[in-house]
């Protein structure tokens, strides 16, 4: 038997500044509601089958027990937080968005997933339909409120459910929810992630497209299959982001083009790709911009199949070096300081992205001045060389042909890789490879013919 419903209508999760409880900012919250004033995420799905059934799927329901975020907080953030003064906050600071009832419950640090705790649920239905808006003028650092308990905060008028009041905030329309978690300041006072604020600056948010929209869409249906109202624009549950290969695919286009249609052994050809954000409203890579990698690899093909690879013609920016791939190049040494690795010389920068290639990045630099993916452990950054929403960056090839290329066509093809986690990180940390494997985005291919003088 059913025992409980969940919001009827759109059942949608945002944040703003309205219907706020007396509770704090970035701390107050810590240990103001024991675990069973939140429902479990099975008491909801009791009626909201469908909807329960996608949020599953999602990164959100697994945001502490993921396998990576797990590593990251209990072999690497944890430590560093009982060891260091500075960034000492992290402990439970981290818990605030990825186990967000543990956080609220003052269960800090929570054990680990194999534990079975209610800090598993990560960021459950309850958290976002109790949550009545955020303190302050900017969302970040997990400044919500919550009002847990038989009332839950929905988007529809005029909708009732057997199971639960329901109290409509139009809070849950806007993309501000999203920010109290997906903005985040580190102990330094650094932007570690700035999600909300990108989408915030950019085309999507002037012409009303809000993260729900892209990662929440609405379609036909009903929020509760059974005994629920057939609504327009039921909103999807998908949370679909970088983990979900088909919202990376295409979200960067690619085009290649040459100088010239015909080239004579020893000539210079110059090649031009032009790299897109097509289909994010906020920077790629946001979020935990730090771990993330995406870079273009070009590579032409010669009528006898030799292959050549391009490398990427340098604009000559301040800090550029860090957008072009070497495989020489250490970082990340203070994972050996967080670990008590004597003598540790970091690891490869860029992992295995081929040397030359172009990395749209933006470096994270730990205090001495040394790249990082300890985004709490960020006392500044790198050149932003991200590609903003609809934003076209063009990036140059310049080959000087052989005197012993064949006669015949060239194909030249310019890829877009995307890795959530630089490979030598994921290696050295034994994060498993589906998290680290190259995901190919979009790819474009051109053609010049080389002919004799």
């Amino acid at each position: 038997m059913r025992k409980r419903c969940f919001i009827g209508g759109t059942g949608i999760i945002l944040a703003s500044r309205l219907l706020l409880p007396l509770s704090g900012i970035n701390g107050s919250t810590l240990g103001l509601y024991p675990y069973d004033r939140f429902d479990e995420p099975d008491i909801c799905a009791e009626c909201h089958i469908d909807i329960s059934s996608q949020y599953s799927q999602s990164l959100m329901s697994q945001c502490f027990t993921h396998m990576w975020d797990e590593i990251e907080y209990f072999e690497l953030a944890l430590p560093h937080s009982q060891k260091e003064p500075k960034v000492a906050e992290v402990e439970a600071g981290c818990n605030g968005c990825h186990a967000p009832l543990a956080y609220l419950a003052g269960d800090i640090p929570p054990k680990r997933p194999a534990e079975g705790t209610r800090a598993n649920e990560s960021v459950s239905c309850d958290i976002c339909h109790t949550m009545t808006g955020f303190e302050g003028d900017t969302p970040f650092n997990f400044n919500y409120a919550h009002e847990p308990g038989d009332t839950k905060q929905g988007v529809r008028k005029g909708t009732e459910s057997p199971g639960h009041l329901i109290k409509v905030n139009p809070f849950l329309n806007t993309a501000e929810l999203c920010g109290v978690c997906h903005n985040e300041k580190d102990p330094f006072g650094q932007w570690v992630k700035a999600t909300h604020l990108e989408w915030k600056d950019g085309p999507y948010a002037k012409a009303g497209i809000t993260c729900q929209d892209c990662h929440l869409p609405a379609a036909p249906g009903k929020s509760d299959p059974e005994d629920g109202i057939e609504h327009p624009d039921v909103r999807q549950h998908l949370f679909h982001g970088a983990h979900d290969t088909g919202k990376l695919l295409g979200s960067i286009e690619v085009r290649i083009h040459p100088n010239m249609t015909n080239a004579a052994p020893g000539d210079e050809v110059k090649l031009t790709a032009v790299v897109i954000n097509a289909k994010a409203g906020h920077m790629i890579p946001s979020g935990s911009a730090e771990e993330r990698v995406v870079w273009i690899h070009v590579e032409a093909v010669d009528a006898d199949g030799r292959r050549h690879h391009l490398p990427v013609d340098r604009k000559g920016f301040d800090g550029e070096a860090f957008t072009i791939a070497s495989s020489t190049e250490m970082a990340y040494q203070d994972i050996g300081e967080i670990q008590d690795i004597p003598e540790f010389q970091g690891l490869k920068r860029d992992g295995s992205v081929p040397d030359g290639d172009r990395i749209f990045r933006l470096p994270y630099l730990d205090p001495q001045g040394r790249m990082t993916i300890a985004q709490w452990n960020t006392a500044g950054f790198g050149p932003d060389y991200r590609l903003a929403p609809l934003e076209a960056v063009t990036e140059g090839y310049t080959w000087k042909l052989s005197e012993d290329m064949p006669e015949g066509p060239v194909i030249v093809r310019a890829t877009v890789w995307y890795s959530r986690l630089i490979d030598s990180v994921a290696q050295f940390l034994a994060v498993p490879a589906a998290e680290y494997e190259p995901v190919k985005i979009s790819e474009h291919a051109t053609t010049f013919t080389i002919v004799q003088h």
